[in-house]
């Protein structure tokens, strides 16, 4: 597992001032050879002998008297983190000084290389990995780096988290790991389980009943300046999903650790407001459950109830997430904040029309909608808009009940999914919806194969620049 043990910066970052000996790391647009040749001077047409062509990725060590004098590393593409993250892995073991005064620049590769850093492993072996460090300048802004450590701790916490195995992370373990990550930050925590777990979130509960890890839901709330916005986020926490009496198969079973991935994104995300003093009132309802097989599991006819009222049909036992999440939204609209996000691993419908990257978002409000997807590209965290058509609506008709938790047509799954979710949102109420993946099937620059924290840039992003509503 990552840890920052004492550290004040995430790994792979240490203070202008606390490295002895540093070597300069020049950085390139592979369209500049020209600005690196001139750099370079007779050593040029030594280091290209292999490297004929520059592209991005490529990295020149420069020769100097006593071994290796500073680096050259050329990018492609605008300026981003996974444009560095490479640089982690593949520089030699020694502390980098970035020859660049922009912030922007800077953060984009100290933010690179931290994502690229991490590592989850439950064994004492060390990874085989280089450990090149990079030197964050004194005139770096602070307030950046406070940031940027935010959001690094917050991906790796989240990413440890979805990477847990189910045997070791069930619904209490989670709400417990949440809680004492918030209480550290200075909010108010409580735990719901048991008897008042069925009272107060009925639905919830009846797909908490099939597992004998009990279900729980982690309430907190933190409060930042009088007056600020308030924002309710709502996480699905299912710690593993067998599909019930829906049963997977084993295929399609493998990664089912990762379907709470939307509690990590949402705790990850107050987190991170909360420790870098963004002034809002945050309300967080996480949703801790396993959805399991027992006597005493739901099954495909039933009927359950809702907080709300309406009496769901079961269609599929495996679509428990919107019955996990639908009490929490009805809770924390009872308090009408500003504005509720939900998130989590609801469809594979979603993956089908976006693919693994690029999470759905839905919203009730265009200017909201709008706000969040130009975050996701300022931030190089994209999500991608779908709509909630009413029209479809109907497809969740019940004859026995209030309305069946499945459609009844074999199309548009994440829509219908999300218009099940919005029937628990009142009138008015700002509401976003995020169906996300939560997992990298394999390495890309700065996303290891595992667990991810999709669209947690994307949102910090939206909330920490002047946020208001």
């Amino acid at each position: 597992m990552s840890s920052q043990s004492s550290r004040s910066l995430p790994l792979p970052l240490i203070e202008e001032n606390d490295s002895p000996e540093s070597f300069p790391l020049y950085l390139f647009h592979k369209d500049d050879a020209a600005q690196a040749r001139s750099l370079c001077g007779a050593d040029w047409a030594y280091l290209t002998v292999l490297k004929t062509v520059i592209k991005g990725g490529t990295i020149f060590l420069l020769p100097g008297k006593e071994g290796v004098k500073g680096a050259i590393a050329f990018y492609d593409g605008p300026v981003c983190p996974e444009a560095f993250g490479h640089l982690a892995e593949e520089l030699p073991e020694l502390s980098w000084a970035v020859q660049s005064d922009d912030p922007d620049l800077l953060e984009n590769v100290f933010l690179g290389v931290c994502l690229e850093f991490y590592h989850f492993s439950l064994t004492d072996q060390q990874k085989d990995t280089r450990d090149a460090h990079f030197l964050v300048p004194v005139s770096f802004p602070r307030e950046r780096l406070k940031r940027l450590g935010a959001i690094v701790k917050a991906i790796w916490r989240g990413r440890d988290l979805i990477n847990m195995p189910a045997n070791l992370l069930g619904p209490q373990e989670l709400a417990d790991l949440a809680a004492e990550e918030l209480r550290e930050r200075g909010a108010s925590v409580t735990i719901i389980k048991g008897e008042a777990l069925r009272h107060e979130y009925p639905c919830l509960a009846a797909v908490a009943a099939g597992s004998d890890r009990g279900g729980a839901v982690l309430s907190a709330h933190w409060k930042g300046k009088e007056g600020a916005p308030r924002i309710a986020l709502v996480g699905k926490g299912v710690c593993f999903d067998t599909g019930g009496y829906d049963l997977k198969p084993s295929a399609s079973m493998l990664k089912m650790k990762k379907d709470m991935g939307g509690a990590a994104l949402m705790l990850g995300l107050a987190c991170a407001l909360i420790e870098t003093g963004q002034g809002f009132e945050i309300d967080l309802r996480l949703g801790c459950v396993e959805n399991s097989l027992s006597g005493h599991a739901m099954r495909p006819g039933d009927i359950v109830k809702t907080r709300q009222g309406l009496s769901v049909e079961i269609g599929n036992t495996d679509a428990e997430g919107r019955l996990v999440l639908c009490d929490l939204l009805t809770e924390v609209g009872e308090k009408a904040p500003d504005l509720i996000i939900d998130a989590a691993t609801l469809t594979g419908a979603a993956r089908v029309a976006l693919g693994p990257d690029l999470p759905a978002l839905f919203c009730n409000d265009d200017e909201m909608a709008e706000r969040i997807l130009r975050s996701g590209k300022e931030s190089f965290d994209p999500l991608w808009r779908l709509p909630l058509w009413s029209a479809y609506d109907a497809w969740l008709e019940s004859k026995i009940a209030d309305c069946n938790n499945v459609s009844s047509k074999p199309m548009a799954g994440a829509i219908t999914a999300a218009l099940y979710l919005q029937r628990f949102i009142k009138n008015g109420q700002k509401w976003v919806h995020i169906d996300s993946y939560s997992w990298n099937d394999g390495s890309r620059p700065c996303h290891p194969e595992g667990g991810e924290m999709l669209a947690l840039r994307a949102l910090f992003r939206l909330f920490s620049e002047n946020f208001v509503l």
